[in-house]
């Protein structure tokens, strides 16, 4: 007698384990992929809304600093105007006395025969409208007003005979008014 065994029931248990633990291996590997799936999904939108934090606070102070740059500028105007103000305050203060000299100086430079009928100041440039009885009246007063220390740069525009019938002449010349630093370079 001989005895047969049959493997053929167990190869089939066996390899229905196999398809089982095969089954099980792949259904194992899928959770064990879903879960660092979702825990390195989780660790990127963690790190997407950390980056979207730091962008949404650095546009914040972005804009608190673009507030100060703008008060800043405005406050550099204002102090450009306050200086600017203070600079005309000084200047007009330093200046006060110089209209004095001028007018005095006016009067010490005009020689006889000669009358002043209108005088005009624009900057440090003086236009006077006046008439003499004679044309060296003029020349004189020209040469005053150069050899004077609060003029310089006397320049005739006009000389025109007077209509009335008499020797006098109505002239127009401009005068520069000396800066007080250039006669004080001067003196040095």
């Amino acid at each position: 007698m001989t005895t047969t065994i049959n493997l053929l029931p167990w190869r089939e248990e066996r390899r229905k384990q196999r398809q089982q633990e095969f089954v099980m291996m792949l259904v194992l590997a899928a959770i064990v992929g879903g879960a660092i799936f979702w825990v390195w999904r989780g660790y990127v939108d963690q790190q997407i809304a950390d980056q979207r934090a730091r962008n949404s606070h650095i546009q914040t102070r972005s804009a608190e600093l673009d507030e100060k740059i703008i008060e800043i500028k405005e406050l550099k105007s204002r102090r450009d105007e306050l200086v600017a103000r203070m600079e005309v305050i000084q200047s007009l203060q330093g200046n006060r006395p110089t209209i004095v000299y001028v007018f005095d100086e006016l009067v010490k430079t005009l020689p006889d025969g000669v009358f002043y009928n209108e005088i005009k100041r624009v900057g440090d440039l003086y236009t006077i409208n006046g008439v003499a009885e004679s044309n060296n009246r003029i020349s004189r007063l020209m040469r005053n007003l150069d050899e004077s220390s609060w003029f310089q740069s006397a320049n005739l525009q006009n000389v025109t005979a007077l209509e009335d019938g008499s020797q006098a002449n109505s002239f127009l010349l401009t005068v520069k008014q000396a800066s007080l630093n250039s006669d004080k370079e001067g003196e040095k």
